[in-house]
């Protein structure tokens, strides 16, 4: 009798230790009861009949690294579902593009489990199926783009993939937040082909660049040599105006002092004879001293009106004599 008592504490023990469930934070476990879905147990303390409930163990591909750096997968048995946002990293795949090319693209995907029910029942290994899913709709997103495209078009691959891959896993219970486009890597003979086409299009550009310059530079300096002219030939004009005024200011001041001395000599001799035959004999002088005055002058003349000067130089001796 108290073994049987015993057994039956012992088991009642068990049963309880069976029956309690311990759920961590942002996890769920779903919990069937007998092959049937019976609830979803949230995070905290929950209690379940042991025998005819039970969690429901899910398939999960596992990405693990090896002793030697190498990357396996494996497929593990998971009764709790993670509800925390999951990061995925494809394994690099080739792929063709439009222009038939082959490039080898590394992936990155950000998925949460928003329907744990959904998740468990609607699809077998959910992991794998995104990978899949993902890979198959990266092909049909990069075939339909030339190279050129798809080494700059990784935000629009990423948008296009995303929508894709949400709208497709809706019913799993699963949201797609983000997909990111690690590398993009083109076949080597492609990349140096890139690269020289890279260096071509720069020293075409700063060809072009330099030819600009030069070409301002000569703009500029024709326009300062044409500034510069302009003013010099503005300043030549303003000095011969200046000289020309100048000349014309000396030349009136020259003729004012001649007058004022015609009309001295006029009043001098106004009673004494007749001045003009004086004026005209002095001018003749001048011009005679002007003429015989040259340095390779080497013939003395006597012009025309000779008799009339040597008169008139005469009439001026006697016209001093006479006042003496």
């Amino acid at each position: 009798m108290v073994s049987l008592s015993l057994f039956l504490i012992v088991l009642a023990i068990v049963l309880v230790a069976k029956g309690v469930i311990i759920v961590q934070q942002a996890e769920v476990v779903v919990i069937e009861r007998l092959g049937k879905f019976h609830k979803v147990l949230d995070s905290g303390f929950n209690w379940i009949i042991p025998v005819l409930d039970a969690p429901r163990a899910i398939d999960w591909k596992v990405v693990q690294r090896g002793f030697d750096g190498t990357s396996y997968t494996t497929i593990q048995k998971k009764t709790r579902i993670d509800l925390r946002e999951a990061v995925y990293d494809f394994p690099r795949q080739n792929v063709i593009t439009k222009d038939n090319v082959s490039i080898s693209i590394n992936a990155l995907l950000y998925f949460q489990i928003v329907d744990p029910k959904s998740a468990v029942y609607e699809i077998q290994n959910l992991p794998e199926a995104i990978e899949k899913l993902t890979q198959t709709n990266l092909r049909n997103l990069v075939g339909q783009l030339d190279l050129d495209e798809s080494l700059v078009s990784r935000d629009k691959i990423n948008h296009e993939l995303r929508a894709i891959l949400d709208d497709a896993t809706n019913k799993w219970g699963v949201k797609v937040n983000r997909v990111e486009l690690q590398d993009i890597i083109p076949p080597k003979d492609i990349q140096t082909a890139m690269e020289k086409q890279m260096k071509a299009e720069r020293d075409r550009r700063a060809a072009i660049l330099e030819a600009e310059g030069e070409k301002k530079s000569a703009v500029l300096r024709a326009e300062g040599e044409k500034e510069a002219a302009i003013n010099r030939a503005e300043g030549e004009k303003q000095s011969n105006i200046l000289k020309a005024e100048g000349i014309a200011q000396a030349r009136i001041l020259e003729a004012d002092g001649e007058k004022e001395a015609i009309q001295r000599i006029i009043n001098a001799l106004a009673d004494k004879g007749q001045p003009d035959k004086y004026l005209i004999a002095m001018k003749y002088l001048e011009t005679m001293k002007a003429i015989t005055s040259g340095k390779d002058n080497k013939v003395v003349y006597m012009p025309y009106e000779a008799t009339g000067i040597l008169s008139s130089v005469d009439g001026i001796k006697q016209m001093f004599d006479s006042n003496k």
